[in-house]
This record gives structure tokens, C-alpha cells and sequence, in this order.
């Protein structure tokens, strides 16, 4: 309820007047955030962290490390706020070490107050970075969860990022998270674009599987996907529409198609914008079936002080290093969220 309720008088065009004075609708805000190498600066022998070591020239020491966590939950404390006074009640985060590190995130003072809960996996990556589910209880209950690993047939040695479901009560609806972080670019976007087919695939078997179970189920896949809306890993192998009335048959709806197509990014390279931060929903969040959540609006969150401010990069995102060389930014993506909204009886 809340700031947002005379927004969405826009929904109710087309009924009677007594029914758009009756008629309220209570929103809520799910958010996405590459947050870019959010590292301890403890040495993991298993993983490829060795950059983010105090010895190391980027000399990732402790007043570097706290300080990159206060940006970040200034952040994601923002997120949302002008939509609910709570801000988001989901936040799926990718490029982070460990556990400790979402420890440290959810206790700083930004978001301290908030009591956000935790979900995270430990996963294969080299490069020791996983995706991860932050809630606040007061708008999301946990059920269950559950991480998928992403192999590639042609090499056993590949090790990527695992896609990690999050199921649970959305303000009272049943609600299904996936968080992901497709394999990058690096090679080259041709060379690597098999394992990002694979990665489309592997999410489209999460959704089906939820789908088969419940074909109204409610999903919501989310994440650095390292290709834009228009791409065939995301439209084909994980079966996607930026149109509303094409999401039928489990096919989800992209509603980052039309941020892409206006030339809102979330990311930047080569004087070029791309949108590879993602959220997606299933047919019934379109439709609100049954009565319960529905889709409303998307945002690319691209605030001035996210963004850099001079220089042959000014409007990029301002980042935390570029090389070696030490920003004092936040991150090279935008965060996204998208408002849904439920009828209130």
C-alpha cells in the first residue's frame, strides 16, 4: 500500500468509478544486483581470489573491504523505497565470496535494521564467486531451497556458478526465486555463447519442472545473464517473450525488452549498452492468476552517484577498480527490480 496506491489507478481504466475507489492494490519490489567482486581478504585455497588479498596490487585490505560493504547496502537499502517504505522484499546478488561476506553485508548500518535473512550455496566457480538470496521476513517466507549446477558435456573440467532456486511465501503467494549468473563473454561472444545456451537450458529445466507441478505456478528468474533480452540463449533456450501475450505455456515475459530497446543498459563497454541484468516472470505474475501477485513495472536503477561522473567512461557505472586502479565506486552493473502488485480485499 502505501506511496504506491495512487500510482496504480492506471490499472483500474475501464471500471466503474465506485469500483476504483474500492479497488487497492499493495506493491511489493523484488531486486537483482551484480555487485562486482565482493571479496573477503582471507586467502581460499580452493579458489582463483589471489587479487583480492591484501599483498596484492590492489592491496584488498580490511578498510577497502568494509567500505565496499557500506556501498553496498546503501544500495540495496534504496532499492525500492519510493515503491514501499521497506524497500525490496527479495534481492538476488551474484559476484560474492561467501557467506561471510552476506554476514557482513546484512549487518551493516544501512541495512542493519532490516533483519534480512540469507540463502546462499557454496557452488564450483574458480574464480570462487556465487549467486545468493537475501529476504526480508517481514514480506517473504522461506519454504525451501535448492541448488542446480551447470555442466558442459564437451569439457568436465568447466566450473561454473550454480543457479540456486529459492521457493517460499511472497506476501502470502507461493513464489519461485531463481538466481543466476551466466558464463561471461570472455573469448569472445560466439566462442562462448554455447555455455550460456547451456545456461538458458539448465534454467528452463528449473522453471519446467516447477511448471509441471503447478501450471500457475509463480516464478521469478532473475540474474546476471551476460547476454541482452534479444539474445537466443535467453529467448529460445530459456524461453522468453518481451511481449505480455506471448508468455503462455510456461514462456516467460521479459519486461527488460523494452528498457533494452529504448537503450536503457545496466552495463557498459565499448561506448555500447547492454542489459544483461535480468528479471523475468512466469505467466501467472503476468496475469495475476487466481487473484494473487502480479507484474507492474521495471527499473534499471542508475542514480547519479552510481554512475561515473567524468572522464572518457562518464555515465558508465562508477566501479570499485578499474585494472588495479582503486575508484572507490560500487559496481560495473546498475541494479534492476521490478514491482509487482496484489489486490487488497
Amino acid at each position: 500500500m502505501h506511496r504506491l496506491l495512487p500510482l496504480l489507478s492506471v490499472l483500474l481504466i475501464g471500471t466503474s468509478a465506485s469500483a476504483q475507489a474500492d479497488t487497492r492494490y499493495a506493491p511489493v519490489c523484488v531486486g537483482f544486483f551484480n555487485i562486482e567482486n565482493l571479496y573477503d581478504t582471507i586467502d581460499s585455497p580452493d579458489t582463483d581470489d589471489h587479487e583480492f588479498l591484501p599483498g596484492a596490487p590492489k592491496q584488498w585490505g580490511a578498510a577497502r573491504y568494509y567500505r565496499k560493504v557500506e556501498k553496498m547496502a546503501q544500495v540495496i537499502s534504496e532499492l525500492g523505497t519510493d515503491i514501499h517504505p521497506d524497500g525490496v522484499a527479495c534481492m538476488g546478488l551474484s559476484e560474492i565470496e561467501n557467506r561471510t561476506v552476506l554476514e557482513d553485508l546484512v549487518k551493516a548500518a544501512p541495512l542493519k535494521k532490516r533483519d534480512l535473512r540469507i540463502v546462499h550455496v557454496d557452488g564450483p566457480d574458480r574464480r570462487g564467486v556465487d549467486c545468493a538470496f537475501l529476504y526480508d521476513p517481514k514480506h517473504f517466507a522461506e519454504l525451501s531451497h535448492k541448488s542446480y549446477r551447470l555442466s558442459d558435456p564437451a569439457d568436465t573440467s568447466f566450473r561454473s556458478r550454480d543457479q540456486l532456486l529459492v521457493s517460499g511465501l511472497l506476501n502470502g503467494d507461493t513464489t519461485h526465486f531463481i538466481v543466476a549468473h551466466w558464463p561471461s563473454r570472455r573469448g569472445g561472444e560466439k566462442a562462448s555463447q554455447p555455455r550460456r545456451f547451456l545456461a538458458g537450458k539448465l534454467g528452463r529445466h528449473i522453471a519446467d519442472s516447477l511448471l509441471a507441478r503447478n501450471p500457475d505456478a509463480r516464478v521469478i528468474y532473475m540474474g546476471d545473464l551476460n547476454d541482452d533480452p534479444v539474445d537466443a540463449s535467453v529467448k529460445r533456450f530459456l524461453g522468453s517473450s518481451a511481449v505480455k501475450e506471448e508468455a503462455v505455456n510456461g514462456k516467460f515475459f521479459n519486461p527488460m525488452g523494452d528498457l533494452y530497446r529504448k537503450g536503457i543498459g545496466s552495463l557498459a563497454w565499448n561506448d555500447s549498452w547492454n542489459l544483461f541484468d535480468q528479471i523475468l516472470v512466469s505467466p501467472a505474475i503476468v496475469t495475476g492468476a487466481n487473484g494473487g501477485t502480479r507484474y507492474y513495472a521495471t527499473r534499471v536503477y542508475n542514480k547519479p552517484y552510481l554512475r561515473q561522473a567524468e572522464g572518457n567512461f562518464a555515465g558508465y557505472p562508477f566501479r570499485t577498480f578499474v585494472g588495479d586502479q582503486y575508484m572507490d565506486g560500487y559496481s560495473d552493473h546498475f541494479p534492476v527490480f521490478v514491482t509487482l502488485v496484489k489486490e487488497v480485499k
